[in-house]
Parts: C-alpha cells; sequence; structure tokens
C-alpha cells in the first residue's frame, strides 16, 4: 500500500478550532458499509437510535495534563525563549520532550519556567531520535504535577495551535467526562463528545459504558513519512484494562451485544487486548500496534470516532475498519455537507464491511 492511497482533499475551513457546545450537538456521521444507503446525517444527541440493548461503549478515562510548557533558556547573560511539549514520563522528574528551537541547545543547559526562587526548571540530558530530548526537572512526582498544572498549557494538536493559542477554555474543552487518570498529552477525542444527558439516554436504552485507560502521546500527530504505509514504525502508548473491565466485555459480547469503541485509542487497545477468537484478557502494558486495511479485527464490533487527517495512520484504521472506497466516499461526504474535522471537530459512528 502507498501513502497516496489514503490521500483526501480537505479545505482548511472544515478544521475546528472550538468543539460544539453543547457536546453532544456535534453533528455525526453514520456510515453502514453494508446497509443501502452507506451513511446518514445525524446529531451525537442521536445516538441512542443507533445502538441496541445489551450494546456496550468502551471509554478511554486518561487525563490530558497541560504539557506545553513556555520557558527561557539562560546561557551568561544571554537569554532565549524556548517551547517544550512533554511526550511521556520516564521516572518521576524525567520526562522526554520536543524542545524548540532545539538547534542552538547544549546538553546540560537549563531551562526555566516562572520567575523567583521557586521556579521550576529542567536540564536537557540527552538528544533522541525524531528530535526528542530528554528532559530532567528539579521537582519529582506530585510536586512536578502540580507545577505543572500551575505553569502549563493544555498541548492542543498543531492544526490547532498553529492558528491560536491555548486558552483557559481549553483546560475544559480539551477533556472528556471520562477523564480520571493522568498522563495523556493529547486528548481521546471522540470521548469529547459525551455528556450526563447522553449518559443518561444510553442507560435509558439499555446501553453501558465501560472504562479502560490508553494514555495518548504525541505520536498520534506525527506524520507517516514513508511513501511505503508497511515500513511506518508506530509509536508505543500505555495502556491498560482491568480485569474486570475485560469479563464485563466479554459478557456483554457473550450474550449478543456489541462492543462500540468510542475512539481509535479505545479500539486499539481493545484490539491489543483481544485473543484470535475474540476473547479479551487483562493488559498493562505498552502497544504500537498498527491497524491498515487488510487487519482482521476481533473484538471491536463499530466505532465511534472524529474525522481524521488524510494520509495518517488513524485514516488507515477507519479505512481497515469499514472498507478504503467506503470512508473516502463518507469523508467526501462530509466535507460537502460541511462537517467539522479534527479533534474539536464533528464524530461519525461507523461500522464494518
Amino acid at each position: 500500500m502507498r501513502l497516496s492511497d489514503f490521500d483526501f482533499e480537505l479545505p482548511t475551513e472544515r478544521i475546528a478550532l472550538r468543539p460544539a457546545a453543547p457536546r453532544d450537538a456535534a453533528r455525526l456521521l453514520v456510515v453502514h458499509p453494508r446497509r443501502s444507503p452507506q451513511m446518514g446525517d445525524f446529531r451525537v444527541s442521536d445516538l441512542p437510535d443507533h445502538v441496541r440493548a445489551g450494546d456496550i461503549f468502551v471509554v478511554n478515562n486518561t487525563k490530558v495534563i497541560p504539557a506545553a510548557l513556555a520557558g527561557i533558556r539562560r546561557r551568561g547573560d544571554a537569554r532565549a525563549h524556548i517551547s517544550v511539549n512533554l511526550l511521556e514520563r520516564l521516572a518521576g522528574d524525567t520526562w522526554s520532550a520536543f524542545v524548540k528551537p532545539l538547534k542552538k541547545m547544549r546538553q546540560g543547559e537549563e531551562i526555566v519556567f516562572g520567575d523567583g526562587a521557586g521556579a521550576l526548571t529542567c536540564t536537557l540530558r540527552e538528544r533522541g531520535e525524531d528530535a526528542r530530548v530528554v528532559l530532567r526537572f528539579n521537582q519529582s512526582g506530585p510536586a512536578l504535577d502540580t507545577a505543572l498544572l500551575q505553569i502549563g498549557s493544555m498541548p492542543l494538536p498543531p492544526y490547532i495551535a498553529g492558528k491560536r493559542k491555548p486558552d483557559l477554555a481549553d483546560f475544559s474543552d480539551y477533556q472528556t467526562m471520562f477523564a480520571a487518570q493522568s498522563g495523556a498529552v493529547a486528548a481521546p477525542t471522540a470521548g469529547l463528545h459525551f455528556t450526563g444527558d447522553l449518559i443518561h439516554a444510553l442507560r435509558d436504552k439499555g446501553v453501558d459504558t465501560a472504562e479502560l485507560t490508553l494514555h495518548v502521546g504525541a505520536g498520534t500527530f506525527l506524520p507517516v513519512k514513508t511513501d511505503r504505509v508497511e515500513d511506518h514504525v508506530m509509536h508505543c502508548e500505555f495502556g491498560e484494562i482491568t480485569e474486570d473491565c475485560a469479563a464485563r466485555l466479554n459478557r456483554a459480547r457473550a450474550s449478543g451485544g456489541r462492543i462500540i469503541a468510542v475512539g481509535t485509542t479505545s479500539l486499539r487497545l481493545l484490539e491489543s487486548a483481544a485473543r484470535e477468537d475474540g476473547v479479551l484478557e487483562r493488559f498493562c502494558g505498552e502497544t504500537d500496534i498498527f491497524i491498515k486495511p487488510g487487519y482482521r479485527f476481533k473484538a471491536v464490533d463499530a466505532l465511534m470516532t472524529n474525522f481524521h487527517l488524510p494520509r495518517s495512520t488513524l485514516f488507515m484504521l477507519v479505512c481497515a475498519f469499514s472498507g478504503t472506497q467506503c470512508m473516502k466516499a463518507a469523508y467526501a461526504h462530509a466535507v460537502a455537507k460541511d462537517y467539522r474535522f479534527y479533534s474539536y471537530g464533528d464524530a461519525s459512528l461507523i461500522f464494518p464491511a
């Protein structure tokens, strides 16, 4: 497969810079590859009409940390503004990160965030691949977490951050109602559409929810740079499915219910934890699963997800789930009907080919 096989035209004005209000007022494109017509236009608040009693939505309860930092590099009397985007915690006081500009930074140099004797600082310990670095902070554990809450900003995706600065509204807008386990540097955006009212409506229909954790990494935004899709190397992300969650999902499916993944993060972890016969097992560790056309799904019966970037691994995933031609037609329909794309955009509910 070639990267160009997953390209499509998207006008820049279709990129959403703010979420819908209320959250479940976002539009919902329902795609059934094996029905005629294959797709229909609805609202997220209409979700209960498209599921049945016994189904179970699986949401990601990861919590986004304020991982975007602005600091000052000091070298003698010279000062330079430095931006830091945290990627993955390596130890209590140590993170891998992207630093800009990185070219002139030297190993051992210090970046200062804030003023005064109690300012947060970090030291460049080493350079890695793909412009990643390792930073060690002067605080650790909960103290570092508290400092990040005070000085950090929400790490908006580059296609939003390039058009406006993060603000206070993003601290709530870029967090799902399920957020509980801190560790993500990007939101599981399909979950952003859920509200308390929607959860109640689903439960009235006999539809339940289950929670797993996958800490979304910044690698989710990294472009595919290989022309041959199979040569792309996926980033690793930490995830956990408890024994109780796996048992609940297995019981639901055995009783005729469908597992509906809320977001590609939930789907990737479910498929990582599934045996070949579709039975889910407890999972705790890293996954780098790369789902592309040709993949045989074992554990997921439907997927709720936002609209993804062209030529991205996430668009490849939805093409694997519902068929490349079907999803290209669905995305062309979404563009023509003025759906809003990406993290703060509208949603789709897609069923397998």
